[in-house]
């Protein structure tokens, strides 16, 4: 069964669909592991999938616990 693809954002795209946040806080949200998880593609850049990151919005929504 073939795996379904799912839309793979940039930082720069992560940080402008946040907000505008700083590349800086992100990069602390990632030490502190409380960002989206993200993916590491052999070049060294960052990826992370849409749905990581609507998962991780949605855990972060008021009343969510």
């Amino acid at each position: 069964m073939a795996r379904e693809r799912t839309e793979l954002l940039t930082v720069r795209e992560v940080l402008d669909e946040l907000g505008g946040i700083s590349r800086r806080t992100f990069y602390r949200w990632r030490e502190l592991r409380t960002a989206p998880r993200c993916i590491r593609l052999p070049n060294g850049e960052l990826r992370v999938r849409r749905d990581a990151l609507d998962a991780w919005l949605d855990e972060l929504g008021e009343g969510a616990r």
